[in-house]
């Protein structure tokens, strides 16, 4: 069952094509400190220090799906104003397909802003129409996902956040037209009544959102779920109800009973988008027919990934990867993250206030001297990322017969390495390039350099001068491997 979800996740989602219809959304995030009250009311005053967008809603899901892997085709409105260009510009360096955005002169883009302090949302402003697609936009949705049925699209998703994309005639149509291609459709859903989602595939409600259809307040146990979670789904004839239940896990009802999968404790920073998440995993693995309990597992890992990150985050491959094969196997495996990825992960934790530090090296023959450096490395900030070089740039600087250990042996290593956060690996013979695209908040340099002649220091909020551990060194540990 494990090695199926490791098959899953480094095969099989990268071929899988999953439609997303919904409420498409932007997500403002607006972080900075809170030292003081205003003198003007008793309110906090927040000290802005820096801002960042990102998909949301149903973006939010294409976005969760994209960045798992797969290959994503989206469909919704968007305003003709500047958040719609933002919102585009996002879903297109994500790598999803946004062919079936339309833009709309009667209507603005839904925008979420959240303001953050000391990595806590102090306040949300949305800013947003409802407004029902007409005949015209439903007509070319509808062509639009009838040319992706044709492709083989694997499973399709109506995100339904309440801003009128969603009605029930369009739903009652995507739903038949599932059925008809035999491609299962997943339903985010809103509100109390169902009756636009009858006779679905499958559908994501948390506690909340099955209580309301109930009419009453569930309790958070298995039974009451499960008694609750038959009738809703006989009423609505959905196939699976998939119930999310926060630090308990996720249970799905179908036909054959209940299947339950709880969830592992840990810290929860921000719950935004977790749902999507969720959505994001069931899909794909709907997609393939992966078996139920597996699905499940690999969904709660993905959603314990992004409650543990601050504002909507989009799970990346590599560290569901690595989450699923830490915590179910010894890992034997690690695949460096790429520039574009990395870039990513260093502005996401800067938005979030935290410390990026990056240093460099060959690291070719792991030793004291270099594990003890790149400790001291880590303890400078939160975050840690080694820039490695590449086995032709070892041997360029290194001379031939170097490196000894290939440059995914020497990644492996490193990540192994607990306060390592993430490996990226340079071809060119200095960093230069990569500090530039990277742009941490502080570069380390072991040795007796002099910040002056950091290559790469203006890329770098500052620069830290780390002593190598004397008797310890590569040259030196070949030299008496070969008894010189």
């Amino acid at each position: 069952m494990k090695i199926g979800g490791e098959r899953f996740l480094r095969e099989d989602i990268k071929n899988i094509k999953v439609a997303v219809i919904g409420d498409i959304m932007l997500d403002r995030y607006i972080s900075g400190n809170v030292e003081r009250i205003s003198p003007e009311a008793p309110v906090p005053i927040n000290l802005v220090k820096s801002q960042r967008n990102v998909l949301g809603g149903a973006a939010n899901t294409a976005a969760n799906l994209s960045s798992l892997g797969g290959q994503v085709f989206i469909a919704g409105m968007r305003g003709n104003d500047r958040d719609g260009d933002t919102l585009s510009e996002l879903l297109r360096a994500a790598g999803i397909d946004d062919m079936g955005v339309i833009v709309s002169e009667e209507y603005y883009t839904t925008t979420k802003v959240r303001i953050l302090g000391a990595r806590q949302q102090m306040m949300r402003l949305d800013f947003e129409e409802r407004c029902n697609p007409d005949d015209k936009v439903c007509k070319y949705i509808l062509k639009w996902l009838d040319q992706l049925l044709q492709q083989r699209v694997g499973s399709i998703v109506l995100s339904d956040y309440e801003k009128g994309m969603i009605t029930e005639q369009l739903a009652q149509t995507i739903i038949k037209k599932g059925k008809e291609y035999d491609v299962p459709v997943l339903i985010d859903p809103k509100g109390c009544d169902w009756t636009k989602y009858r006779g679905a595939y499958g559908i994501t409600p948390n506690i909340k959102e099955l209580s309301d259809v109930a009419g009453f307040v569930i309790n958070n146990n298995d039974s009451d779920i499960e008694r609750i979670g038959r009738k809703v789904r006989e009423t609505f004839q959905i196939e699976n109800i998939f119930v999310t239940r926060s630090e308990k896990g996720i249970t799905c009802i179908n036909k054959n009973g209940s299947v339950h999968c709880a969830s592992v404790a840990q810290d929860v920073f921000d719950v935004s988008g977790a749902g999507d998440t969720v959505m994001a995993i069931l899909a794909a693995a709907t997609a393939v027919n992966l078996d139920m309990m597996t699905a499940l597992e690999l969904a709660n890992t993905a959603a314990g990934i992004a409650v543990s990150r601050v504002g909507t985050y989009p799970v990346g491959h590599t560290e569901m990867i690595d989450a699923w094969c830490g915590s179910n196997m010894m890992r034997t495996a690690y695949i460096p993250i790429s520039w574009e990825e990395a870039k990513s992960k260093v502005d996401a934790w800067k938005s979030q206030g935290e410390t990026v530090v990056f240093t460099n090296g060959c690291f070719d023959i792991l030793h004291k001297g270099h594990v003890t450096y790149l400790q001291q490395a880590a303890a400078l900030g939160e975050h840690l990322i080694i820039g490695l070089n590449a086995d032709e740039s070892v041997k360029k600087l290194k001379g031939e017969g170097r490196p000894v250990n290939s440059e995914s042996d020497r990644a492996f290593m490193l990540n192994s390495l607990r306060f390592v956060d993430e490996v990226v690996i340079f071809n060119e013979e200095t960093p230069l390039e990569l500090l530039k695209c990277l742009e941490p908040d502080i570069l380390v340099k072991g040795g007796d350099y002099s910040v002056e002649d950091v290559i790469g220091r203006e890329y770098a909020g500052e620069v830290r001068i780390l002593p190598f551990v004397k008797g310890y060194s590569t040259t030196q540990i070949i030299n008496k491997i070969l008894g010189k």
